[in-house]
């Protein structure tokens, strides 16, 4: 066999061995039965000035910054105009505008957001930026800022 192509074909294996650790990490683990986050303010339907400040709730879990690994805890996420079926719940969820990260654990954010609807949702996740499996997240809220 060509020496080029044996050195590739032991890279990839070792590569593949390497990384199959790394995906049991990454798999879902369940949050205590009856998790729940939701809103404290802004309540649906609302009709805001900017800047909008959101107060998320939790019950059942307790809050932990990122990267905390202690059972029952994690952290918010906020969608913002981004439905959860766009949201690849099996990675680490990225952080850009329409998905915000508290992962200093915390509970109240300020955001400042264009005059128009816009939708929000809180996603709690673990240590690692990854759903609970199922989801703990909130109800989409529709709010309004003028």
């Amino acid at each position: 066999m060509n020496p080029r192509i044996l050195a590739l074909a032991l890279g990839l294996a070792g590569s593949a061995l390497l990384a199959a650790p790394a995906m049991a990490e990454m798999e879902r683990v369940a949050a205590p039965e009856g998790a729940e986050v939701y809103f404290l303010s802004p309540e649906q339907g609302a009709t805001l000035s900017g800047p909008v400040t959101v107060r998320m709730g939790l019950r059942g879990m307790g809050v932990a910054p990122a990267g905390t690994q202690a059972e029952g805890t994690g952290h918010h996420h906020l969608l913002v105009d981004t439905p959860l079926d766009a949201v690849d719940l099996d990675q680490p969820l990225p952080a850009n505008d329409g998905m915000r990260h508290f992962g200093g654990g915390q509970t109240e954010t300020t955001l400042e957001l264009a005059p128009g609807e816009h939708d929000l949702q809180l996603l709690f996740m673990d240590h690692r930026h990854l759903s609970f499996d199922p989801p703990v997240t909130s109800e989409v809220i529709t709010i309004t800022v003028e």
